[in-house]
C-alpha cells in the first residue's frame, strides 16, 4: 500500500465538464488539493465515491498547489450522519477547510476528526460533546495554548465557584465582574477535560471555542452555521448544533 493515505472529503466542487476539485484531509499531509480528472463521467468508476464522510485510501501526483487525484478507493460505506448530525458533520469539516494551512502534516487531528465523525454517527442524543471536543483538539494542535486550571494572574488554581475572565494572550484572570468571557472554576474545569456533565459545562464550551476560535476564521460566516439556522430555525443562539 505504499504511496496510499487514508483521507476524507471536505469539500468538492466541479471543475470543467466531468471533473471535481476536492479538498481532502488526509492522514499524513493534512489538507490537499486534488483534481479528480473525469470523476463526473457518466462511466467513472470514481463516481459516487468522493463523498464527504466516507473513509477513503486515496494516492495523487504533482507538485504544484493542486495534485492530480491517480487512485481513490472507499474503505467503507459512508458514516450515517443525517438531520442535525450532517449539518454538525458539514459544520467540522469547513472548520478545517478555513483553519488548516495546505500540505501541514496533521496526523493526530486526523483521528481527533476521525474520532468525532464516530461520535456523531452513533450519538442517540446530543451532538455538543462531541463538537465541543473537536474544537478543543482542533486549538490544541493549532498551537492555541492555555491554562485552564490556573488564575493567569496569580497562579493559584482555580477553584469551582469563583469567576474567572478570559484575556486573549493572558488566560483567565479572577474577577468579581461577570460578562461573555467569564467563566466559572468548575466550567474551566469541565474544557480543561473535555467532559462536560451538563447544560452548563457544554454552554461554556461553546461560548468558549467560540472565542478561541475567531481569529482563525475571521469575520467571514461559517455556511454550514447558517444552513444549521435555517434548518432549526427557532432555536436559541446556544441550543445544540454548530
Amino acid at each position: 500500500m505504499e504511496g496510499w493515505q487514508r483521507a476524507f472529503v471536505l469539500h468538492s466542487r466541479p471543475y470543467s465538464e466531468t471533473s471535481l476539485l476536492l479538498d481532502l484531509f488526509s492522514e499524513s499531509d493534512g489538507r490537499v488539493r486534488v483534481l479528480a480528472k473525469g470523476a463526473r463521467a457518466r462511466r467513472s468508476q470514481l463516481k459516487g465515491t468522493l463523498q464527504p464522510f466516507t473513509p477513503l485510501l486515496v494516492r495523487w501526483t504533482g507538485r504544484g498547489e493542486v495534485k492530480t487525484l491517480t487512485k481513490a478507493e472507499a474503505v467503507s460505506l459512508a458514516l450515517p450522519l443525517s438531520g442535525i448530525t450532517l449539518y454538525c458533520g458539514l459544520y467540522v469539516n469547513e472548520l478545517l477547510s478555513r483553519v488548516l494551512e495546505q500540505e501541514f502534516p496533521f496526523s493526530e487531528l486526523f483521528f481527533d476528526y476521525l474520532n468525532c465523525l464516530q461520535a456523531l454517527a452513533a450519538e442517540n442524543s446530543s451532538p455538543e460533546p462531541a463538537l465541543r471536543r473537536f474544537e478543543l483538539a482542533l486549538l490544541g494542535h493549532l498551537g492555541y495554548g492555555v491554562d485552564f486550571l490556573h488564575c493567569a494572574g496569580s497562579g493559584e488554581p482555580v477553584t469551582d465557584a469563583m469567576t474567572y475572565s478570559y484575556r486573549e494572550e493572558k488566560g483567565f484572570i479572577a474577577s468579581l465582574v461577570t460578562g461573555q468571557r467569564s467563566f466559572t472554576g468548575r466550567q474551566l474545569r469541565a474544557l480543561w477535560a473535555r467532559d462536560f456533565p451538563d447544560a452548563d459545562t457544554l454552554r461554556a464550551a461553546k461560548r468558549f471555542t467560540r472565542i478561541a476560535l475567531k481569529p482563525y476564521l475571521g469575520g467571514k460566516p461559517l455556511k454550514s452555521t447558517e444552513l444549521f439556522r435555517q434548518f432549526v430555525p427557532k432555536k436559541r443562539p446556544d441550543a445544540v448544533g454548530p
